[in-house]
């Protein structure tokens, strides 16, 4: 009887086996990009999204994850891979990149937002852009007031651990939609400081959750607390990754929570 009742509690605890499906989107002068495609089953009942790596390339425990949750809510999940697709790795140790957060990182994410909106079946009102690390920058960088950002693409923004203090800077710095980020208070990586400048400087459209001796990945599954070293930022190249069990059920919450309520 036990055992039943842990087999029907099953899909409840664990997320929807929704499997990614291999997809090429055009991207930028001509490039496709390699992309993993993760549909709920049955129609959706929620935004489209898009989600952006970080620097290392697609982390398949913590994106796969967020891809399988998010396709079990009723969303359709694209995620677009900007190195993989131009033959490059990682970029976290790379002090000059080609593929930057406002270059041609950010064309990428367009190219895929607006492949996503033109998709059958994918809903009216914008989609959703999300991204971890230099990800979350991207988002940052795609999602504010811009000339060539098409009205009504983009419907709300969500941001893991972004660099934060080139925007914060920037006196006309201004999403076009709300804009969450979710950083670590801990995090050495990426500093929580300038992104709480960031959301003092712009109250209402954007929204701050730091988490309390949380560090870097804080939201990726069973990821042991760890120093990376060789990393072209921070200045020492030595940053601390890993799980924070706390955060991430937040986040887990809160995200889908955020997305829900966008207008």
């Amino acid at each position: 009887m036990r055992l039943l009742l842990a087999l029907l509690m099953l899909p409840v605890l664990v997320p929807a086996l929704a499997r990614a499906q291999a997809v090429r989107v055009p991207g930028p002068d001509g490039l496709m990009l390699n992309s993993e495609l993760y549909l709920p089953h049955g129609a959706p009942t929620g935004p489209s999204i898009v989600a952006l790596h970080g620097c290392g390339g697609p982390l398949p425990r913590r994106d796969a994850d967020w891809g399988r949750r998010l396709a079990a809510m009723g969303h359709v999940v694209l995620m677009p891979d900007s190195f993989g697709s131009r033959g490059l790795g990682s970029q976290c140790s790379s002090e000059v990149r080609a593929v930057r957060a406002g270059g041609l990182r950010r064309l990428d994410a367009l190219a895929a937002l607006k492949w996503l909106a033109a998709r059958p079946g994918s809903p009216p009102g914008g989609v959703v852009l999300m991204g971890w690390s230099d990800g979350g920058t991207t988002v940052l960088a795609t999602g504010r007031v811009a000339p060539d950002l098409p009205p009504g693409l983009i419907r709300g923004l969500v941001a893991f651990y972004p660099g934060c203090r080139v925007f914060a800077a920037q006196a006309r710095y201004k999403p076009a939609v709300p804009l969450m980020i979710l950083i670590g208070e801990a995090d050495d990586w990426r500093p929580a400081a300038p992104c709480r400048a960031l959301a003092e400087k712009l109250p209402g459209t954007v929204t701050l959750v730091a988490y309390p001796g949380a560090y870097h990945e804080f939201d990726a599954p069973d990821g042991k607390l760890t120093l990376r070293t060789g990393l072209a930022t921070p200045a020492h190249g030595r940053a601390h990754v890993g799980t924070n069990p706390a955060a991430r059920a937040d986040a887990l919450r809160r995200v889908p929570a955020f997305i829900a309520a966008l207008p």
